[in-house]
């Protein structure tokens, strides 16, 4: 086995970059429990051992260090890859880990990496995915450059894969939804002509998750607590294989109907999803 010279996931630093002075004075035994939730010596030890590895190739990887499969149903609804055309993937967010990783290679594969995700900042950590990433603070107040990295990412010359929700799903009245999804991703395919594609991934976090996130959202507004468990909620589904269905796309000139508003037509499209 490779001797692991470097940390990729350090909590100690993650600390020190997003509380800056502050994370002095975060106890020793809290450090030792994010850890041991982040499953941070785990972690390294296969981030180091698939080094070599960037983009889909260590997408897929990461399903074989997961012990987990993917059921795809419309893959002929995906675009050709030399159609001339960029499109924007929207999928709802059942999970925060396993179904960003697994559709990641999904369309990484079929379009040979010629996709990015729109993600948490936080996941430019990882170098075997960072060359996929446009980075979004999520931890704290949008900066003001999130608007241009958006931007950017809409002009630029890849596919799009996205979850409008921004946080992963929560259970309501018993049912596991995404949260209201933003229209963002509206108003830029519109600007830039790109069809839509729905896709519906099936799978859920346990009930624990559930049930702390709605305490988070409700108590503790300014911390999204939930999120520190998503790394432990990936290894609780292990070995677990996960139903995906791709829709046919959706022509962005669909939006441009007055009929609705932006927000209203985020809506029409997640709706299309939990339809599949």
């Amino acid at each position: 086995m490779d001797v692991i010279t470097e940390k990729t996931i350090d909590i100690d630093r993650i600390l020190r970059e997003k509380m800056g002075k502050k994370a002095r004075w975060v106890p020793g035994f809290v450090k030792g429990w994010l850890k041991r939730r982040a499953h941070q010596d785990h972690l390294n030890e296969f981030l180091w051992r698939t080094r070599h590895l960037k983009g889909s190739p260590w997408l897929e990887e990461c399903l074989v260090f997961l012990d987990t499969k993917v059921e795809v149903e419309g893959m002929e609804n995906l675009p050709p890859k030399d159609d001339g055309h960029l499109y924007t993937f929207v999928s709802n967010h059942p999970m925060g880990g396993i179904d960003g990783v697994a559709l990641g290679a999904v369309i990484g594969r079929h379009y040979d990496d010629r996709f990015r995700y729109l993600v948490n900042d936080l996941l430019m950590t990882l170098p075997g995915l960072a060359p996929l990433c446009i980075p979004i603070n999520t931890t704290t107040k949008r900066s003001r450059a999130f608007p241009q990295i958006v931007e950017e990412g809409f002009r630029g010359d890849y596919h799009l894969l996205m979850f409008p929700a921004g946080l992963c799903s929560r259970r309501k009245n018993g049912e596991i939804r995404d949260l209201p999804w933003k229209k963002t991703f509206i108003t830029k395919s519109i600007e830039t002509q790109r069809d839509v594609v729905p896709i519906h991934f099936g799978g859920r976090n346990s009930n624990f998750f559930y049930r702390l996130s709605n305490i988070s959202d409700r108590y503790v507004k300014k911390v999204n607590v939930a999120m520190l468990y998503l790394v432990d909620e990936m290894y609780k589904n292990r070995g677990n294989t996960f139903p995906v269905k791709i829709g046919k796309p959706i022509p962005w000139q669909t939006f441009t109907d007055k009929s609705k508003t932006p927000a209203e037509w985020a809506e029409y499209v997640k709706e299309q999803v939990y339809k599949l």
